[in-house]
């Protein structure tokens, strides 16, 4: 087991006295430096250190008295360590060799589906069918597809929860720790300028800000072991065989009142019951980082720090210094408090001392539920179970109650500190007086509230690791965080993590393809699956000779299916294991239409006098005909190029026509049968719609359908979303333009966009930029109150920094040309 060699003098890794954060230095013995070769090799292979497993179990083949049973182990384990490193060839080999020795026992279960996926990845598909038909013969239940991790898990929860540490680029010799979301930033701890703080005497901590932290800069995996993966640097990182390196996850964030308050004039409307398109986002912010508050950062320490949900509350530790003053305790000792403050005018005020500090002890750490109303901190003041443990204090009445220490599980006599809550409710802390640490400072998690039932959970390496780790933010799924470890070089740095398995277990999916129509199974169908949350890359993987595909989905998520073969139109459904109680497997099907292809030539005369740009008139009609005009944003041209595939419902039939320079084209119908006409073109959204049938033996009718799409860079401005004066509360008429978009976010599953709210340059531009800011998020809140995944949205506040004329500051403009740079706009990320 880990030892650790710590004098009983060694000061804790955040000790709260003198007011200062003291750094623990010990020394530990790992596990893998004392062990056996193969538990040293196995430490490697559990710890992700895939290289270093390599490297051990091919040392211990070298051994011609391996017991048959470790061979097994070893070979399995040496053969899954290729794999995840994408050397697939020697993979297929170690697999291989393994299963000459015999039939798998049931820890090694899923032997036959690593190998079909080795195989599969090898280009030797009939042998990789093979494989997964005998794996479908012997699983019990129905389990692992061949996702990777990031969609999935092996044996329903059995195996570890697994994570991939990603070094940010913010990381200096400086030490940073303590991260807290705020806006679409980060707000953490670190030493001023380019002192050291790794000891009391160099230097005081302040408080710095990364308005983007989706936008942060990956520089490397790290493993549990604080080291960098082999293969992996600065300008070259991998995971498998996918490049990381320079990785971004996506983009993401006081005064008088403006006339910002008003609706856009000088632009149509879109009609969000038209297609949408593929545009491109705007460049990513800088992600420097900066400091947080000039009012906030003092000559003393600042920081960790908590926000209220609408981030217009901020509660922070700080050394016991207010108004210009400080204070010490009796023995001379300045300790630490909690405050807190208000953001007016683009600025943090009111800086208030919290009720429940003391000169006597220290008060830090602070951790605020969602809904406000329960603050957890870390004191060290008397009557605690050790040396700091974790408080709260609940708001009752517009005051703070007396704090309570949360006692056992939670609280050891060890030191407990750095809370967390998610947005579930769930608390997370570090603590060194736990069970089952790895050393130094571990974090654990448990739910709330608490009960004597409940249970306190270690998380797995590499979220924890030998070294200090603390700090730890995340969502309530814990599919993506931050945290804080001195595992690298021994000083405090920021990582980023991202789930790549399931928390608690999986679903188990059956999906199988078939032809519409006869049923017939259809495979090698290409399905795409798309999983909700940051850091998550698609996965595509193909359906066997049954038209089957099994799914192992995560919980507590949702999924989008994309289906593609050739000769066939492409489909996409949708499937969510939130709120699945159960663990029985399901199945579900899906068809796609072959194409009958009849060109769209069968119509007596398609344009009058031959002339081009003239549809015949309505008189002339011999047959009921469908006709329209594909157009684009922006100024309504048409689009050439477009593919537009019309369905007869009653027979399944198919027409096709590609439209020319002028956009138009034309069907013949038949009466009595309603039709679903598509339209799709590269680098646009696919447009949908259902055609209404035209009754029996009904005089010939001309059905009119101009289609709108979009292409990358169009921007969809939407008219009437009005705000009250110096407000962002979503008002009723604006949320009647805001359900057009939710009705064509529920049309395309795929559609990612982001919400833009501009204001004109009238006023104090702090103000503008923050007005703009909590209008597009309440946009956002809107859209996710209609069940749209707020993972599918990104709300941003330009403030008056995009005008669209000349009215900046200190140039006289009318009302209406104001009005012009007052507008909401939607930006379409990606679509297909």
């Amino acid at each position: 087991m880990t030892s650790l060699n710590c004098s009983a003098t060694t000061p804790y890794r955040f000790l709260i006295h003198a007011g200062i954060l003291v750094f623990l230095m010990c020394s530990l013995t790992g596990y893998a430096q004392q062990a056996l070769p193969q538990q040293k090799a196995d430490s490697y292979y559990y710890a992700q250190s895939y290289p270093l497993a390599i490297d051990g179990y091919t040392e211990l083949l070298k051994d011609a008295s391996l017991p048959s049973d470790t061979k097994k182990d070893v070979l399995f384990n040496l053969a899954n360590a290729y794999r995840q490193v994408g050397d697939f060839v020697k993979a297929e080999t170690k697999f291989r060799e393994f299963l000459e020795m015999g039939e798998p026992m049931e820890k090694h279960a899923l032997a036959y589906l690593h190998y079909a996926q080795t195989l599969g990845n090898n280009g030797k598909i009939q042998q990789a069918q093979e494989m997964f038909e005998r794996y479908e013969a012997i699983k019990k239940p129905l389990s692992y597809s061949g996702i990777s991790p990031n969609l999935s898990a092996a044996g329903a929860g059995k195996e570890k929860v697994t994570y991939r540490i990603e070094n940010l680029e913010i990381n200096s010799s400086n030490a940073e720790f303590s991260p807290a979301y705020f806006r679409d930033g980060l707000v953490y701890v670190a030493g001023k300028g380019s002192s050291s703080v790794s000891s009391p005497d160099k230097g005081y901590l302040d408080l710095y800000y990364v308005p983007e932290r989706n936008s942060l800069i990956t520089t490397g995996i790290i493993g549990a072991d604080g080291k960098q993966l082999a293969g992996t640097n600065s300008s070259q990182t991998r995971t498998g065989t996918a490049n990381v390196a320079n990785r971004r996850l996506g983009r993401d964030a006081s005064t008088a009142p403006t006339a910002n308050d008003s609706r856009t004039v000088g632009y149509a409307p879109f009609s969000f019951s038209e297609g949408l398109g593929l545009t491109s986002s705007k460049a990513a912010k800088s992600t420097a980082p900066e400091g947080f508050s000039k009012e906030l950062n003092t000559k003393y320490h600042e920081g960790p720090v908590t926000f209220s949900a609408d981030g217009s509350t901020i509660y922070f530790t700080r050394n016991n210094f207010n108004e210009g003053k400080s204070q010490k305790s009796s023995d001379n000792v300045n300790k630490l408090k909690l405050y807190s403050a208000v953001l007016q005018d683009g600025g943090w005020t009111n800086v208030q001392e919290l009720p429940f500090n003391s000169d006597e002890y220290s008060t830090g750490h602070p951790a605020l539920s969602r809904d406000g109303r329960s603050l957890y901190f870390v004191s060290d003041r008397p009557g605690g179970l050790g040396g700091t443990d974790v408080y709260v204090a609940r708001q009752e009445n517009g005051s703070w109650s007396q704090p309570v220490n949360l006692g056992a599980p939670v609280n050891t006599k060890g030191d407990e500190m750095f809370p967390f809550i998610d947005e579930s409710g769930n608390l997370y802390f570090a603590s060194n007086g736990q069970a089952n640490g790895l050393g130094g400072l571990d974090i654990y998690f448990t739910q709330l509230p608490l009960k004597s039932t409940t249970e306190v959970t270690h998380l797995d390496s590499p979220i924890n690791s030998k070294a200090d780790d603390f700090g730890l933010i995340t969502d309530g799924r814990r599919s993506m965080g931050f945290l804080s470890s001195n595992r690298r070089n021994g000083d405090d740095d920021i990582f980023r993590f991202v789930r790549e398995s399931a928390l608690s277990g999986c679903r188990n999916l059956t999906l199988r393809v078939f032809e519409e129509g006869n049923y017939a199974s259809l495979d090698s169908v290409e399905v795409t699956i798309k999983a909700r949350g940051e850091g998550r890359d698609e996965q595509k993987l193909f359906t066997n000779s049954d038209g089957v595909v099994a799914l192992c989905l995560e919980a507590e998520n949702d999924f989008l299916f994309e289906l593609a073969k050739d000769g066939y139109v492409s489909g996409t459904l949708g499937f969510s294991t939130t709120g699945l109680t159960d663990d029985k497997p399901t199945q579900m099907g899906a068809s796609l239409l072959k194409f009958i292809i009849e060109e769209a030539d069968s119509l007596p005369s398609r344009m009058s006098s031959g002339a081009e740009d003239t549809w015949e008139s309505d008189a002339m009609l011999s047959v009921s005909t469908l006709r329209g005009t594909v157009t684009g944003e922006p100024g309504k041209s048409p689009i050439e190029g477009v593919k537009l595939i019309l369905k007869n419902e009653c027979d399944g039939s198919i027409k096709q026509t590609v439209t020319g320079p002028n956009g138009r084209f034309e069907f013949a119908l038949k009466e009595g049968c309603g039709y679903t006409l598509v339209a799709s073109k590269p680098s646009y959204g696919t447009n949908t719609n259902a055609i209404t049938k035209i009754p029996a033996k009904s005089t010939p009718k001309l059905v009119s359908a101009n289609l709108q799409m979009l292409k990358a860079g169009d921007l969809v401005l939407l008219d009437n979303i009005l705000y009250d004066t110096g407000k962002w509360d979503i008002r009723k008429d604006a949320a009647r333009e805001l359900d057009k978009m939710v009705t064509t976010m529920r049309k395309y599953p795929s559609l990612k966009i982001e919400i833009g709210s501009h204001t004109d340059s009238q006023g104090n531009d702090k103000f503008n930029q923050y007005l703009s800011e909590r209008r597009a998020k309440a946009a956002l809140n809107y859209l996710a109150s209609k069940g749209i995944s707020r993972n599918r949205m990104t709300a941003r506040g330009y403030g008056e920094e995009q005008l669209l004329n000349q009215c900046k500051d200190g140039v006289l403009c009318t009302e209406e040309e104001h009005q012009r740079n007052r507008r909401t706009e939607f930006k379409v990320i990606s679509i297909r």
